[in-house]
């Protein structure tokens, strides 16, 4: 599957994933309890010719540094076992409602989801062609879902489940990628406003008694947000029961703050009963200085009210040097995030900042 960031780093270039966490069930009562310090983590893709020489130095690093824990975009059971050996967490990192897999689109491109104009992304994937999403009214789609996420779960190196795009497409991008389309989108723009397919329609329509396609302005209707909010979030639900069976967790990538989740992406995350939630606090997506890390950090902790910790997503490429690095993450823990989790080249400047950070600001169970 193509790299989950490779949005991002097309549209920079172009001007621009040891111990168990709690079972699901456990996770809210047990966070206090179990979390002894900060508890960092990295997205990464495993790179298969890495050696297992290579693997045991980086992550003997990365331990040092504080990270707990790895979701891994791709399966490998030696770097899985290898950093499990080190004491750090191995998470299989999926990618959840964007699902463009040929085998999917040839099969059932019934299942995927329908813009405002009518276009399915199964034929008309808007901004980038991997953009392909899934209805989430369809309950074969959860079914499909729930099976691949099991998979993954069965296997005995596999300490959780990291959910990703599990979510809307974005009917507003972050400010700073509008250039790299040509765009504005100050407004919700009909060919990227989802899911407006007949089974949404008819189960919104037997929900409230309305008819979206009557509605002058779906875009501005509460009931019609609030409807799809609740579809993924229902997504959510199903996902976690099955992390649940396996005594295993569940967390997510997500947007930065409730808020922008909301607006940009129709994602509820705040209401999710999951082990943790790594909002994706990317400063310069938004044309934001380091300091607003720490904002962003204090609404969705704010919005979570202690149910599961928050660890703040960097992208690495957004600092300038070691020493925002080291602000952010100190931005990051001292308004409530119980770690950070960070995207991109991991150097060992970005490690020992991350290990500066830390030690600075003393921890405190949420």
């Amino acid at each position: 599957m193509t790299n989950r960031r490779k949005f991002v780093k097309s549209s920079l270039v172009a001007g621009l994933s040891a111990t168990l966490l709690p079972a699901v069930s456990e996770a809210e009562n047990n966070f206090s309890k179990k979390q002894k310090g900060w508890k960092h983590w990295v997205w990464t893709n495993p790179d298969l010719k890495d050696t297992d020489a290579q693997l045991a130095e980086r992550y003997r690093k990365y331990y040092e540094a504080g990270i707990r824990g790895i979701f891994f975009e791709n399966d490998s059971e030696k770097h899985f076992r290898v950093a499990k050996a080190h004491k750090i967490e191995a998470h299989r990192w999926i990618w959840t409602m964007n699902r463009g897999e040929k085998s999917l689109l040839e099969s059932h491109p019934e299942w995927y989801a329908w813009n405002r104009k009518g276009e399915s992304c199964a034929t008309h994937p808007p901004y980038v062609n991997y953009y392909r999403w899934l209805c989430p009214s369809r309950e074969e789609v959860k079914d499909y879902l729930a099976r691949d996420y099991e998979t993954a779960l069965k296997k005995d190196y596999v300490d959780g489940i990291h959910l990703d795009y599990v979510r809307f497409c974005d009917v507003i991008l972050p400010v700073n990628l509008w250039k790299n389309y040509n765009i504005v989108q100050t407004s919700e723009l009909p060919e990227y406003d989802y899911c407006y397919c007949p089974v949404c329609k008819a189960a919104y329509k037997k929900e409230t008694g309305e008819d979206i396609d009557l509605v002058q302005y779906p875009e501005a209707s509460p009931s019609w947000r609030l409807f799809r909010y609740q579809r993924v979030n229902q997504v959510v639900e199903r996902l976690t029961k099955v992390a649940d069976s396996y005594k295993k967790s569940i967390t997510a990538a997500v947007f930065p703050t409730p808020d922008i989740a909301h607006r940009n992406v129709k994602q509820d995350w705040a209401n999710w009963n999951i082990s943790g939630v790594c909002p994706m606090i990317y400063h310069g997506f938004y044309k934001e200085n380091v300091s607003w890390i720490g904002s962003a950090v204090n609404e969705g902790v704010t919005a979570l009210h202690g149910k599961f910790p928050l660890y703040a997503g960097l992208y690495m490429p957004d600092f300038k040097n070691d020493t925002e690095v080291e602000q952010g993450v100190v931005n990051a823990l001292s308004n409530g995030a119980a770690g950070v989790s960070l995207f991109g080249n991991v150097t060992d400047g970005h490690l020992e900042a991350l290990k500066t950070a830390s030690a600075k600001i003393p921890f405190q169970k949420a």
